[in-house]
């Protein structure tokens, strides 16, 4: 028999070996699938083992401890001119239902505070800072999102505002909309009458004890949908939106026997015991959320599901090539008269992950070769006529250094030889490529008439 630290030895030899050394289209359709599940769950294991997901869920945690209570004034404010400003209450006790009686409890406080909370005479710059608090919010759970999604930038400050206020104020009247408009049916006469048939009222019954597990995963899915700034795939949001509902759902009846038998906190923080519970669920409810949302990201791009977490680092002709490809692409956009093109857009012309693009665009950006509009998501238009950028130009541009790179390159002792070879290497790419300028490229790449 084969010893615990044998065993322990061939496991970690086939996770970290075998397992990503097999070849998957020559193994069975049943070994396939076992080796991309247990391939992503190492992927996700890794990740949140790293902390950055768990940092980021104990820096909500503390944004949310400050936010919430302005978060409720504002969503209380907006349902009771619908009046359906009573059904928040319900809302929030499933939300800690968890914590039981003590979750009833935070729930009295926090209501308490915001019905004690005049909006009306806060004035203009209590106002603003209210909106301010409920934005901020948002804004770490974009950032988050943007982690996990790799994006490179959030959304710009008017963006901010227009779209997460749109969110908080037209979401909620929504949600509780059709929470209402459900109730409603299930208990019209038609309903009823359908219940007695079989087997249409079990179905009905089961559909209901399952419906708040139904909002949880569609209110995750929209999360994921919405808030990163980049493209989600709708698909995958729903796969993380299933994962992270589920995992929020069961997860809340585990914290809830353990809420239970845990009457000796009291006896040891006595009244600070409700709120560390509270602060615990709510650490262990975003960091499912961010779980949800790295099995989205894995979903939609599953060539990320590898042995190193470590980026590949691009070569530096690879870089050039798409450099000089992303703005190729914008260029030939601009001489057709079609429409500017987006980073998600070049991503999927170039096959390239948006991050990827990204970076092509910021260097191209920062050498004034591209400028952004100011749509929604932000196209990219070339800064001159391609026709007055030769590509001797146009490489030049992209290899010279920037000011901290200038910097760094004046303080390298050189030598002449490997300062005339360099030389010699520009001046040999500007003879070869001559006057041949952007325009010329994009034209020779057009079909002949």
């Amino acid at each position: 028999m084969q010893s615990p630290a044998g065993i322990y030895g061939a496991v970690q030899a086939f996770m970290l070996n075998e397992l990503w050394r097999a070849d998957l289209k020559q193994l069975s359709s049943p070994l396939r699938w076992a080796y991309k599940a247990i391939r992503f769950l190492f992927v996700l294991v890794r990740e949140v083992s790293q902390g950055q997901l768990t940092l980021r869920a104990m820096s909500l945690v503390y944004t949310t401890l400050l936010s919430i209570v302005p978060l409720l004034a504002v969503s209380f404010s907006v349902l009771k001119a619908f009046g359906v400003h009573n059904q928040i209450e319900p809302l929030l006790y499933n939300l800690v239902a968890p914590l039981g009686e003590q979750g009833d409890e935070i729930v009295l406080k926090l209501l308490d505070f915001v019905e004690n909370m005049k909006v009306g005479v806060l004035g203009s710059l209590g106002l603003a800072l209210l909106l301010y608090t409920v934005v901020s919010l948002i804004q770490k759970v974009e950032v988050s999102f943007n982690h996990v999604w790799r994006a490179k930038s959030s959304r710009s400050i008017s963006r901010r505002f227009s779209d997460y206020l749109s969110v908080i104020m037209v979401g909620p009247v929504l949600v509780f909309s059709a929470m209402g408009l459900t109730a409603s049916m299930m208990n019209s006469g038609v309903m009823q009458s359908v219940m007695d048939i079989e087997p249409f009222g079990s179905l009905l019954v089961l559909t209901s004890r399952l419906l708040p597990l139904l909002l949880v995963i569609l209110a995750f899915t929209f999360a994921y949908v919405f808030v990163p700034n980049t493209r989600v795939q709708f698909t995958s949001a729903l796969v993380g939106g299933l994962v992270g509902g589920t995992l929020w759902q069961a997860s809340g009846l585990a914290f809830a026997e353990f809420a239970a038998g845990s009457t000796k906190y009291a006896a040891i923080y006595s009244g600070f015991a409700i709120l560390i519970m509270f602060m615990i669920w709510l650490y262990v409810s975003w960091l499912i959320l961010l779980v949800g949302a790295q099995v989205a990201f894995y979903h939609q791009y599953p060539e990320r599901i590898r042995l190193s977490d470590q980026r590949v680092p691009l070569s530096g002709r690879f870089r050039e090539q798409l450099t000089l490809l992303v703005i190729f692409q914008i260029a030939r956009s601009f001489v057709n008269k079609a429409p500017p093109l987006t980073i998600d857009k070049l991503a999927d012309t170039l096959q390239v992950p948006p991050d990827r693009v990204a970076e092509a665009i910021e260097l191209l950006a920062s050498r004034d070769l591209l400028v952004e509009t100011s749509s929604e998501p932000p196209e990219y238009l070339v800064a001159r006529d391609p026709a007055t950028l030769t590509m001797a130009q146009l490489l030049r541009s992209i290899r010279s250094p920037n000011e901290e790179q200038a910097l760094m390159e004046c303080r390298v002792t050189s030598v002449e030889a490997i300062d005339s070879l360099l030389v010699g290497i520009d001046d040999a790419v500007g003879a070869q490529l001559g006057e041949r300028t952007l325009r010329d490229c994009v034209a020779a790449e057009q079909p002949a008439s």
